[in-house]
This record gives C-alpha cells, sequence and structure tokens, in this order.
C-alpha cells in the first residue's frame, strides 16, 4: 500500500509538471506565427539568437550550482542548514552572473557584430535579459528540490506567458526587435521579484557563512563542460549556421528544429522529479525502488515520445505551413525528423544520467559531453558551409547519439537497471503501422491535421494494447491510483 501511494504521487507530480511544459511548448509554438509573420526572416533569425544565447549563459554562469542544490539539499529538513545552503549558492551564483553579465556588456560590440547584425543596443539588453535568466533559473530549482511542484509549474508558467504576451503585443504593433525582445527582461524581473519573495517568506533570510561551498563547487564545477558541452550540440549550430550563411537561414532552421525538439516535453517531468526523488531512497539504501522508477520513467517516456517522434516527422511540413510562413517551411521541414530523433536520444540520455549523479560521478559527463561537442563543432565546421541546415540537423542527431551510447555504456558499468527492450520493440512497430496511416491520410490544414493526431494516437495505443506492451501489472497499478484518487 505504501508503495502505490508513492506511485500515487509519483505519477501526479508527472501530469503537474506534464501538464506545464505542455503549455509552455504551447507557449514556443503560440510566438513561432506571431514572429515569423510580423519580421524579416532576417530579424526572425536574430531574435533565435538571443533565445539562444541566454540558453547558454546560465549553463555558465551559474556554476552547476542549480543542480547541485537539488543532489544535496533535497532530503535536508533542518532549515538552518537549508538557509545555510541556499544562500551559500546564491551568493556564488550572484557574484558570477554579475561577473559574466558584465563581460557581455563590455564587448557589447563584439557580440553585437557576431551575431546580431551590429545592432550593438540589442546586444547590451541581451546582457542585463541574461543576468536575470541565470536568477531565476536558480530560484526555480529552490523549488524543484524540495518537490513544491505547484509552486514550480506555476512560476515557470508566469515566466513563459508574461513573455508570449508582452513580446506578442510589442511584435503586433511593430515596436521593432530592441523593443520586443524587452519583452523577455520585463517577464524575468517580474518572475523573479514574485520567487525570491515567497523563497523569503518560506525560510527566511540568513548571511551565509560558506560551511560546505567546497563541496557545492566540487560537485557543481565539473557539470559546467557537460552543460557547456551539451549547449554546443544543442545550439552553436545557429551561431555556425548563422556565421557561414546568414541570419536567415537560421530563420529557417529554427522552427523545423524548435518542432522536433517537442518531444523535450515529455522527458520534462521525469528529469524534474527523478534528481530530486532518487537520492532519497538511494541514501536510504532502498536500490530497489531506485532500479524500479528508472525502469518505469524509461518506459512512460518512451511510450509517450517514440509514436511523437515518427508523427512530428511526417506531419512536419504541414504543421511548419500553418505556423510559419511557406518559405520557412519548405526550406525547413527537413530539419524535423533530425531532432526528432535527436530529442529521443536526449530523453533517454537524461533519464539514464540520473545512475551517474546518484554515484556522484559528475566529471564523467564533462568527458562525455567534451567528446560529442568537439565532434559536433569539427562537423559543423566542414559540413554546413557544403551541406547547409540538413548537415547542421544530421551532425547534431550524430553527437546526441554518441553521448547516449558513452552514457549508456558507462551507467550500466556502475548500476545495473531493466532497460525493457522487449517494450521499445513493441512501441516502434506501433508507431510504424500508426505512420502508415498517417501517410495515406496526407492531412492538410488545422482541423485535418488534429484530427489525424487523435486517429494516430488512437491506432498506435491499439496496436501496443494488441502486442501487450503494457503488461497486467502495470495496468492493475494504474487502476490501483485511480480507485485511491
Amino acid at each position: 500500500m505504501k508503495l502505490i501511494k508513492e506511485y500515487k504521487l509519483f505519477v501526479q507530480r508527472i501530469g503537474l509538471v506534464g501538464i506545464t511544459n505542455i503549455f509552455i511548448g504551447i507557449s514556443s509554438l503560440i510566438l513561432l506565427p506571431i514572429m515569423t509573420k510580423n519580421f524579416s526572416i532576417s530579424n526572425y533569425g536574430i531574435w533565435v539568437q538571443i533565445n539562444t544565447t541566454i540558453a547558454l549563459i546560465p549553463n555558465l554562469a551559474t556554476l552547476g550550482l542549480p543542480y547541485t542544490m537539488v543532489r544535496f539539499l533535497s532530503a535536508e529538513k533542518d532549515k538552518k542548514i537549508i538557509q545555510e545552503g541556499f544562500y551559500s549558492i546564491s551568493t556564488i551564483v550572484l557574484a558570477s552572473t554579475t561577473i559574466i553579465s558584465a563581460l557581455m556588456f563590455l564587448f557589447s560590440k563584439n557580440i553585437a557584430v557576431a551575431i546580431f547584425n551590429g545592432d550593438v543596443n540589442l546586444a547590451m539588453l541581451l546582457s542585463i535579459i541574461v543576468f536575470l535568466a541565470c536568477l531565476n533559473s536558480l530560484l526555480l530549482n529552490f523549488f524543484r528540490t524540495f518537490q513544491q511542484m505547484k509552486r514550480y509549474s506555476g512560476f515557470l508558467l508566469i515566466q513563459s506567458y508574461l513573455g508570449v504576451l508582452i513580446v506578442s503585443y510589442f511584435a503586433i504593433s511593430k515596436y521593432g526587435i530592441f523593443i520586443t525582445a524587452s519583452g523577455l527582461l520585463i517577464a524575468n524581473l517580474i518572475t523573479f521579484i514574485i520567487m525570491a519573495s515567497f523563497i523569503i517568506l518560506d525560510i527566511g533570510f540568513k548571511l551565509p557563512e560558506f560551511k560546505n561551498f567546497r563541496e557545492y563547487l566540487y560537485f557543481g564545477i565539473p557539470t559546467i563542460p557537460s552543460n557547456l558541452s551539451s549547449w554546443i550540440v544543442d545550439s552553436s549550430d545557429r551561431y555556425l549556421i548563422g556565421i557561414f550563411l546568414g541570419t536567415a537561414f537560421v530563420g529557417y532552421y529554427s522552427p523545423g528544429y524548435t518542432l522536433g525538439y517537442m518531444i523535450i516535453m515529455i522527458l520534462a517531468p521525469f528529469s524534474l522529479l527523478l534528481p530530486s526523488l532518487l537520492p532519497k531512497y538511494y541514501e536510504e539504501n532502498e536500490i530497489e525502488k531506485v532500479r524500479l522508477y528508472l525502469k518505469y520513467s524509461m518506459k512512460y517516456f518512451l511510450l509517450i515520445a517514440i509514436p511523437t517522434a515518427f508523427g512530428l516527422s511526417i506531419l512536419s511540413k504541414p504543421i511548419l505551413m500553418i505556423l510559419t510562413t511557406p518559405e520557412i517551411a519548405l526550406h525547413g521541414y527537413l530539419i524535423t525528423p533530425f531532432t526528432a530523433l535527436s530529442a529521443l536520444f536526449v530523453g533517454i540520455y537524461a533519464i539514464i544520467l540520473n545512475v551517474i549523479i546518484l554515484k556522484k560521478k559528475t566529471k564523467i559527463m564533462g568527458i562525455i559531453w567534451i567528446i560529442a561537442a568537439t565532434l559536433n563543432l569539427g562537423l559543423n565546421i566542414i559540413i554546413i558551409p557544403y551541406f547547409g541546415i540538413l548537415g547542421a540537423a544530421a551532425t547534431t542527431l550524430l553527437a546526441y547519439l554518441i553521448a547516449f551510447i558513452l552514457t549508456l555504456s558507462y551507467s550500466i558499468k556502475i548500476f545495473k537497471f531493466d532497460f525493457d527492450l522487449p517494450f521499445i520493440f513493441k512501441s516502434v512497430i506501433s508507431s510504424v503501422l500508426m505512420s502508415i496511416i498517417i501517410l495515406l491520410i496526407h492531412p492538410e490544414g488545422i482541423l485535418n491535421i488534429l484530427i489525424t493526431i487523435i486517429l494516430s494516437s488512437i491506432i498506435y495505443i491499439l496496436f501496443l494494447f494488441i502486442m501487450k506492451g503494457i503488461d497486467k501489472k502495470e495496468i492493475r497499478i494504474i487502476r490501483k491510483i485511480i480507485n485511491n484518487n
């Protein structure tokens, strides 16, 4: 009964975070037609570069400390220890973020020439947005650490949709790319004030004594090469496409990439909950529970992610025709299959990664991603000038595949868990059969695409059920969870 209750809570949290990330994904889709249809393809490319940079800097400036907080404080109950840990980490992050943002401001002219077509004001604005984005990343992880998932989800939605509303208003009102980008600054500032207020009300304020800062940095800093290298694999291709082909091709590339990468929304509940949940069981030596959560997290992620990858790949062109312009759709729809498969490997990697985190082997993460990033960067420099944006998508897929293989090879040596290969095979077969139906229907237009998605989802579930992709034991657990609600 206790195990059932724990699963119930876990499933509920997965559902909450999953729904939140669906809405966040929808928010990016809402912005896509607004930005592509109200700006030139070149200015839209600049907008992509802004968001690419915002995704990069927190990986460096926060020194891996938000993740450190999750690992070291998630099982802590003593308020004084929580205060000491949180404010020690916050102070270090504030200092490092200030330094990096100041350097970005000082070198704004160079940044502008490299990626913003010489717009210095935009580069200066970016340094301020990045400062707040780093701090918000840390504050969000406070709620994640203590599994306050309602607050975490709420603040994530506030930040996302405030940005969407303000940016959309400025874009539709034709205020230009600088004013439109300032909408991100306003949204981040408002969210920061609200989150900081909640945290202070929760735990109060205390000047830190930095008692454990060496241990925190020892755990966190080795994750920087991993985070940076992961960003290089995920996003540096936008910079290289801009350098070699121009910002217009960044605009062609990004929508197809974004559409395929929507699969990461499915991963979000697991990547957020497992790092704060598994250490508790691991420290209490309940290893079978750790294995069970890893097994079913993998299974439930792939249950949805595999058919989604197939569906998005086939429906990429008609979806992009609706969300963007015909010019962008025709140039970028072939990017989606590459990024959908890349996102699938990223999801599997992220769940397996918890084994390395539990063993506190963060250095191996850095080594794996340095290998993947070096390969990706080198191949992109060679391939993009000759094969364009399709070559960039292919090298990204290759890099993620290598990171996945290396992580899996290392993880199974230090911790045994069930990968459930028969289920994966059944899911792939069901997805192939589903895809044949989609190809036969060949939908166009919003209504036809929505009907096709619903129909193909039913077909996938039906085929999977016939092949017994989900066993009776799992069905009984789900029924008990539902009956106990």
